[in-house]
């Protein structure tokens, strides 16, 4: 007969028998480990490495690597652009163009992650390790119903936020994602201290048992990698907006960037001045002032005036061909002839 700690990733540890016990000098003070574990329990250090076989034949981990980060710079880019008025896919933008901002949409979440991972698995080993046996009963029972309500309050949010739309949270708000993965992680650990602290039911099938347990983990699995890309994403779109409004305060700072084309480009915006040149003989015959560049994507350049503002503001995407050229000066200093 075997038993194992309390906790998601404890071992089997054998128990010495009533007689043992009797004769080994134990008192009645002397604390004795924790009830035994079904024995269909699956432990995560065993169950982990199955799980990420499985997703690994499904999906290479290099081809879900470069997915993720040309989708969160997708992300990012759409919350750019979207803040100046612009449909970012008019931009032609380069698979590598999504690739590299994409590294900002999942830096951050990448390190919050994996740091509060840490965190958790080392106070779970403490309580494994470190506490003596009656403390830690005791904080099993107060764990269990804590880690299961709290659960259950964070799922039910998440599911409430993703039904509405983004009503509970916000349309673009990471906070529903981080909800459901961690609403799933406490479920789960609630669920197995509860299995471990209950008493040993009767042996069933080992390789039905087995199956059902790693089911179980695929599941919780998929759900939490879930809800980390449901946050991941909205985090990237975020990142894309606040890198925008950044752009946008430091407009009229920002080194100008003069216009000059073979033709009359009938700029209608405000903030934006066309000058004809006198020479007849000017290559470029129009100068505009008064212009930023955004970014140059494609064959393309986004340009906004120095006053833009989201309420009256206009971008201007003009094409990258040999009938215009771009002069950048500092923003103090006046753009003069053509």
């Amino acid at each position: 007969m075997t038993a194992t700690g309390v906790g998601p990733d404890a071992g089997s540890t054998p128990l010495p028998t009533q007689e043992a016990r009797a004769g080994d000098g134990a008192g009645p003070d002397r604390p004795h480990p924790a009830p035994a574990a079904t024995s269909d329990e699956l432990g995560a250090g065993e169950a982990l490495p199955r799980v990420l076989k499985i997703f690994g034949g499904i999906v290479a981990p290099t081809s879900l690597l470069t997915g993720l980060l040309f989708y969160f710079g997708r992300s990012r880019t759409s919350g750019y652009y979207r803040y100046f008025g612009v449909n970012s896919t008019v931009l032609d933008m380069t698979t590598n163009d999504y690739l590299f901002v994409g590294i900002d949409g999942l830096f951050v979440p990448l390190t919050v992650t994996s740091l509060l991972a840490l965190v958790c698995l080392w106070l779970n080993r403490l309580l494994l390790t470190r506490v003596p046996g009656d403390a830690r009963r005791r904080a099993v029972r107060v764990l269990v119903p804590v880690a299961a309500l709290a659960g259950a309050v964070l799922v039910t949010l998440a599911l409430l936020d993703l039904l509405t739309e983004g009503k509970v949270f916000g349309g673009n708000s990471p906070t529903g994602g981080v909800c459901l993965a961690l609403g799933v992680i406490l479920l789960v650990y609630a669920v197995r201290l509860l299995r471990q602290s209950l008493p040993r039911p009767a042996p069933a099938p080992g390789r039905r048992s087995e199956a059902t347990g790693l089911a179980e983990w695929v599941a919780a699995f998929a759900l939490v990698s879930i809800g980390l890309f449901w946050a991941a994403d909205r985090y990237a779109f975020g990142v894309g907006t606040g890198g925008a409004m950044a752009l946008h305060r430091a407009l009229p700072t920002v080194p100008a960037a003069v216009l000059y084309s073979e033709q009359s480009l009938s700029l209608d915006v405000a903030g934006v001045t066309e000058v004809r040149c006198a020479d007849p003989e000017a290559a470029y015959r129009f100068r505009y002032d008064g212009l930023r560049l955004v970014r140059q994507s494609g064959n393309q350049y986004v340009l906004l005036p120095a006053t833009w503002t989201r309420e009256t503001g206009t971008a201007v995407l003009i094409a990258r061909t040999a009938g215009v050229r771009l002069e950048f000066r500092t923003a103090v200093t006046p753009a003069a002839g053509c």
